[in-house]
C-alpha cells in the first residue's frame, strides 16, 4: 500500500490573525512575526529532504512555504500552489471579527458563545454547516463541500507521488484542525494549531492518519 508522509505547516501570523479576523479564502500579508514563524518552522525541518512542496494558493501560504524551503539543507524545491489546501471558506463572514462571526453562526443552534465552547461539545463538522446556514448568501462551505475539495487534493497527491515520499504542505489553521479531528476523533481540537506549527500525517489509500498535531516547540523534526 502506498504511504506518503505529509508535513503540514500552518502559515505564519498575518495582519488578519493579529486582529482576530475571519480569513478563509481572503488574504492578508504576513506580519514581521509571521515571517519569523515561517523561518522558525523551516529551521526545525531543515534536515528533512522533502520530495515535493505545496501550499494553498494564498499569498500567506506561498510566502510561508518559500521561507520554510529557504531554511532547508537540501536542494531547493519550487513550491506548487494547490487551491484544494485552502482554508475553510466563510462566505459572507470573510473579513469579519472572528468572535462576532462565530457567535452569530453558533449561538442559534447550540447556545454557545464561541468556537472554543462549541467544540467542547460538538464536532467541528457541525460548525461548517452552521456557518453556511448563517451566511445570508449561503456561500460559505458546509462540511461536505469542504471535504470534497480537500479530498481532491489528497487524491492528487496519491496519484502524483511514490510510496514513502515526504511532502511539505503549507495550509491553514481550521483546515489542519479539521484534518486532525477527522483522523483522530478523540483528539482535543478546541484549540487550533499555532502559526508556524507543524502537524504530521500519513496518507494512504485508506485515508488520513494523524502522527502529530500542533508541534510548535524548538526541537528539530526528523
Amino acid at each position: 500500500m502506498k504511504k506518503l508522509k505529509l508535513y503540514f505547516v500552518r502559515h505564519g501570523q498575518t495582519i488578519f490573525n493579529k486582529y482576530n479576523r475571519m480569513q478563509g479564502w481572503s488574504d492578508s500579508p504576513l506580519t514581521e512575526k509571521g515571517y519569523a514563524d515561517a523561518h522558525h518552522a523551516g529551521a526545525r525541518l531543515r534536515h528533512i529532504q522533502f520530495d515535493a512542496a505545496y501550499a494553498s494558493d494564498t499569498t500567506r501560504a506561498m510566502n510561508t512555504a518559500n521561507a520554510v524551503i529557504a531554511e532547508n539543507d537540501h536542494s531547493p524545491l519550487s513550491v506548487t500552489s494547490m487551491m484544494e489546501f485552502r482554508e475553510e471558506f466563510y462566505g459572507y463572514y470573510e473579513g469579519n471579527d472572528s468572535a462576532q462571526a462565530w457567535f452569530e453562526a453558533l449561538m442559534p443552534i447550540s447556545g454557545k458563545r464561541s468556537f472554543h465552547e462549541f467544540l467542547e461539545e460538538h464536532p467541528i463538522s457541525q460548525s461548517k454547516d452552521a456557518m453556511k446556514a448563517a451566511d445570508p448568501f449561503h456561500d460559505a462551505e458546509n462540511n461536505v463541500e469542504f471535504w470534497q475539495r480537500l479530498n481532491r487534493g489528497f487524491d492528487q497527491l496519491l496519484k502524483d507521488h511514490q510510496d514513502g515520499e515526504k511532502i511539505l504542505i503549507v495550509s491553514h489553521g481550521t483546515t489542519i484542525r479539521s484534518m486532525a479531528g477527522e483522523a483522530d476523533p478523540t483528539l482535543d481540537i478546541t484549540w487550533g494549531p499555532q502559526n508556524g506549527s507543524i502537524s504530521q500525517f500519513t496518507l494512504d489509500t485508506n485515508g488520513l492518519h494523524l502522527d502529530e498535531y500542533n508541534n510548535h516547540g524548538d526541537q528539530e523534526l526528523q
